[in-house]
């Protein structure tokens, strides 16, 4: 079972929530038919997730309070801005505005407009990390996807970029799971 988002996207993904469930984002136009047809055949995929969720460690730690967390944007807001202005010219590019929230699915993300979001949990992160996720971010304005050319505008910048992000994987997750 699953839910299906439809929103004027070009693409159809698939999202496995926290606890679980898949959340299918589709274009508005894909057919019943076609999102089931995609859905099977990441049935694999699908179930390695929902498996890694079940299997994974609790999170120990106190969930952060709104104070920590209007502390961590604070300071978010004050790091993350400098990181990007930092990296942009590097990079090649230039953005629109930045954003600093608490979410518990991503730690960055890059809208069409070039307008950047980015994780207050970050802050708990150590610099070369958040270096990472900057970089990461600002290679979406080159490369609106995950592809062998992105990963090679990432590399020009942070050759050990696989260690940073590796680091987040593994460690991430901590911070995530103690949200609100």
């Amino acid at each position: 079972m699953y839910e299906i988002i439809r929103s004027n996207r070009k693409t159809v993904a698939i999202q496995i929530s926290g606890n679980g469930e898949v959340i299918v984002r589709a274009p508005l136009r894909m057919s019943k038919a076609e999102i089931m047809k995609f859905v099977d055949s990441k049935a694999d995929w699908i179930a390695r997730h929902q498996e890694a969720i079940r299997n994974r460690p609790q999170i120990s730690g106190d969930v952060f309070s709104e104070t920590e967390l209007r502390q961590l944007v604070a300071d978010a807001k004050e790091d993350i801005p400098r990181r990007v202005a930092k990296f942009a010219p590097l990079i090649g590019v230039t953005y629109g505005r930045i954003a600093i929230r608490s979410q518990k699915t991503r730690w960055g993300s890059c809208s069409g407009k070039g307008n950047l979001n980015f994780n207050c949990l970050l802050m708990l992160c150590p610099e070369d990390v958040r270096d990472y996720v900057a970089v990461h971010e600002l290679c979406h304005l080159k490369e609106m996807n995950h592809s062998a050319r992105f990963w090679a505008e990432v590399k020009k910048i942070l050759p050990d970029y696989a260690a940073r992000k590796k680091w987040l994987e593994v460690n991430g997750r901590e911070f995530i799971g103690r949200l609100p």
